[in-house]
């Protein structure tokens, strides 16, 4: 099992002999669990429980040393129980598995360490330029207006083409109608100076 393990996790783990031996122990208690789960009376009880499946599952995981035990046995039990029940059984799929939920955390922990005025501006980089694909005269405009939004809203914008349309055509909308009022406006300004002007 342990020699399944990713060079680099197999190298730092023969550096140390204390997570040699941890490693060890984690490797012993996974090999365990089947013949626990096989001494029990209801055995397909056993595999089915949520639980039994993330006991499993985390000591399986906890032996890559990621740091991330908890929040990748998570991902991973969110599949389905055949899926997780695949991990179990075939290491080099759960190696698979632990290797992009743990690129996959590592990205959102990048993305979430930035302050927010660099993800606004990553993001509004990257909005602006799908705006001003469909609307070039009006692109700044409009992307100031679609990023006073909710970053997850912005995300999702930025996914689905669908969306960004119909987010700039309400966009564009709300620019026509201030320019309605702002012309509205300086009409009725210059009648009341005229009116100002012509009673005195």
């Amino acid at each position: 099992m342990l020699l399944e393990l990713p060079v680099t996790v197999l190298s730092q783990i023969l550096q140390d002999e204390d997570t040699l031996t941890k490693a060890v122990e984690k490797a012993l208690r996974a090999l365990q669990l089947p013949q626990d789960k096989a001494s029990c009376k209801d055995e397909d009880d056993v595999s089915a429980s949520s639980d039994s499946l993330g006991e499993q599952l985390f000591e399986l995981v906890d032996v890559y040393n990621t740091g991330h035990s908890q929040k990748i046995t998570g991902m991973l039990l969110e599949q389905h129980r055949e899926a997780v029940l695949n991990l179990l059984s075939d290491p080099h799929l759960l190696e698979e598995q632990v290797n992009f939920a743990l690129k996959t955390l590592k990205e959102y922990v990048t993305y979430y360490d930035l302050s927010d005025a660099e993800n606004i501006d990553r993001l509004g980089d990257k909005l602006f330029a799908q705006v001003e694909e469909l609307d070039p005269l009006h692109a700044n405009d409009i992307t100031g207006m679609l990023l006073e939004m909710d970053p997850v809203a912005l995300q999702q914008l930025l996914g689905d083409r669908t969306v960004l349309l119909g987010a700039v055509q309400k966009a564009q909308a709300a620019l026509d109608n201030l320019k309605q009022l702002n012309s509205s406006s300086q009409m009725h300004l210059s009648e009341s100076i005229e009116s100002v002007v012509f009673y005195y």
